[in-house]
This record gives C-alpha cells, structure tokens and sequence, in this order.
C-alpha cells in the first residue's frame, strides 16, 4: 500500500481496542504492520474489529513458546518499530520485553499502551477507557447541567488518549532513530493522553474561565449558541455559532429579537435563550432545517446516525467512506498531496500470512516447516 510511511517496518503485538486502531492508523499511511497474533485468534477477532484489523498481514504465533518468542525477536531484527498494549511485565515474561528486542536490533522502537502507564501505584490494576479518563479531569467535565458524566463512547481513552497519541509516538521515535541510530521505549498512558486532550480546559481553569461545574461552559452544552436541539421529527441538529458574525447570522435566520438574544456571551442568560431556541427548533424537520442553515456561517451541521453519514452530500464528495470488502467504512485519514494512502484492504484471518511473511524477513523453508511443526506458528 502507497502512503508516507512506505517502507517502515513495524510488529504489532495483537490486542484489541486501541492497539488495532494504532495498527489501522500506521498501516493507512503506509506502514508494513505485521499483526502478530495467537495461534487459534484473537479476541479482538470480532466486535467491530474488523476495520481496526484492516491493512495488514497477520502471522500466528505461540509466544508462550520460546521457539515462538524467538521468532517475533528475528523479525524484530529488521523491523523499525514494535508496539504491545499488555499489562507491564508481561512481555517481558513471554520472552519479547523491550530488553530482549532491543538486545536483538538496537534501533528499534518499542512502543507500550497502557491505561495507567508502567510505572505508579496502578499500573497492575485492571480497568477501562472510563476508568482512565475518569482519573484524567476528562470524564468530569462531559455532561449536562445538574446531570452525572457522560462516557463518550471510548473515544477519549481508548482511542484519542491511547492509539493515536501511540502512534504519534512511535512516528516520532522512528523519526528520532533515523538520526541517531538508537532506538528506545515509549510509555503511552490513556490517562495522560486523555490529560494531554483536555490541555485547553486546563489552560481556562488555570487563569479561572473553566469551573468543575458540567454543563455550564460555552463548548460543554452550556450556551445556547453552541447544543445539539432536537427537531419536530425526532431528530437532532448542532449549532456552533461562536463567534459574533456567526451568531448575527444565527439571529437573523430565525429572525430573533435583540432583545431576548442580545448579550451572547452572558451566562445568565443562556439557560432562557436556550429554552426559546429549543422551541423553535421543534417547530420544523431536521431536513427543513438543512435547508435554512446548510451551506451557511450560521456553523450548522445535522447529527447524522452511523447509517446516514457516509450518505451526505459532502461525504460522498471527498470520498470520505470507502467500501472495503462487503464494509463501508472510514476512509484513511488524513490525506497527502503526493503519498495518498490508497484504498485499505480487508483484515485478513489470524495466520493467513505466516509463511509469507517469515520469508519476506529472511526465513528458509526448512526454518519455517520446523517451527510449525513445532507449534511455534501457524498457517491457515
């Protein structure tokens, strides 16, 4: 596959969560990420991951053998980078701990997802994307008015906090090997990527613009001027008209007194404005609503179900969902001038690429045929 990261190497310790979706965003720009995964599958093998499984080839391995250990550290010797998403120590149990592999190739990467980290007094302990953006400051400050947190799907954690800011690590640590030829170990923490998220609200609680009180902020459902609001058919609209131009324009289409909707920026205001808004906007459809505001400053968009976005207008313009295989889904983001990703390719079955792959890292036949016969690998 075509992209910037053509020709970077890496080993993708299979997990599920935000350690595919590190591997998905690698491999769409381009990177070999081989997923290594446990002879018989995977437990990410379903549940959504077949998208986060897209893009590269899979090997089966049994790393709780130590020919099967061994084999993940001879592909460490060329490869840039490594990535895992266990608890601490445990790679190091299996024998494919950051010491082993960069024993084996001293330039390597090794990248570690966790939720807490590797080190501090948690880092043993189970938990879940809530859990970790609950310590952040994160989770604390999604929600309504008088109402508890909401959790935004595993976004935050899992995802944003975890996977990606993984991926940004480990782009930045093969960046960093290429000039000095020594590679490292990067401890990626979900609650210090989430933290890492929320660096703005922290900035506006700093300097006393940001209080722990949810729901009453200006980007946090609090204004009126920046909510979702539901429509006479049952559906919803978003509004996020900030900046004054933008709500002039606002006013104007609805045809609102100054009056009633002058000082925006009062808060005292906005729970009443937010209550007449609210009536207004049931009074039509979301599609009669597209058509006042779509395409204009007011900063309007439809809220759109995982069935209709890949359908709008715009999507469909920039290509922005592409169909893999029998699945629509998201298409490899963001985009290059001149090392465009291409389209992905379907995931593919644990151990589908086994013997390929050894070959292509330097394995004989006869190496390969004892290891399987060993129960160290896999072909299906």
């Amino acid at each position: 596959m075509a992209g910037p990261l053509h020709g970077i190497r890496i080993i993708e310790l299979a997990g599920i969560g935000p350690g595919p979706f590190c591997g998905m965003m690698l491999a769409d720009m381009g990177a070999e990420v081989i997923r290594v995964e446990r002879i018989g599958g995977n437990p990410g093998d379903a549940g959504g991951h077949d998208i986060l499984f897209r893009n590269r080839r899979s090997i089966a391995v049994n790393l709780k053998s130590p020919a099967g250990a061994e084999t993940v550290l001879k592909l460490c010797e060329s490869a840039d980078a490594i990535f895992e998403g266990f608890r601490p120590g445990v790679t190091e149990r299996l024998g494919v701990g950051p010491e082993q592999c960069l024993a084996r190739n001293p330039k390597i990467v090794y990248g570690r997802m966790t939720g807490w980290g590797q080190t501090g007094p948690l880092a043993q302990t189970a938990g879940h994307d809530i859990n970790y953006i609950a310590l952040s400051g994160a989770l604390h400050a999604v929600g309504r008015r008088g109402e508890g947190p909401i959790p935004p799907l595993n976004l935050v954690g899992d995802f944003g906090g975890g996977g990606m800011m993984l991926a940004f690590g480990l782009v930045c640590g093969i960046l960093e090997a290429s000039r000095s030829g020594k590679g490292q170990v990067i401890d990626c923490s979900m609650v210090e990527g989430a933290a890492a998220l929320m660096a703005m609200f922290y900035g506006l609680k700093g300097i006393g613009q940001f209080s722990d009180e949810r729901g009453t902020h200006m980007l946090d459902s609090g204004a009126h001027f920046y909510d979702t609001y539901e429509t006479s058919d049952g559906k919803y609209i978003s509004i996020g008209s900030i900046e004054p131009q933008f709500y002039a324009l606002l006013k104007q289409k609805l045809g609102l007194d100054e009056a009633e909707f002058g000082e925006q920026l009062n808060p005292q205001r906005w729970p009443q404005q937010k209550q007449k808004l609210a009536a207004i906007f049931r009074s039509r459809s979301r599609d009669e609503w597209c058509e006042v505001f779509e395409g204009t400053d007011v900063c309007f968009a439809p809220v759109l179900g995982l069935g209709e976005a890949p359908a709008h207008p715009h999507n469909k313009a920039r290509n922005s969902f592409v169909q893999v295989g029998n699945m629509l889904q998201p298409a490899p983001t963001p985009r290059f001038s001149r090392t465009p990703s291409g389209t992905p390719k379907p995931i593919s079955a644990p151990g589908t690429d086994t013997s390929a792959v050894l070959k292509d890292f330097g394995f004989s036949q006869r190496e390969i045929d004892t290891l399987q016969a060993q129960g160290a690998v896999a072909q299906i």
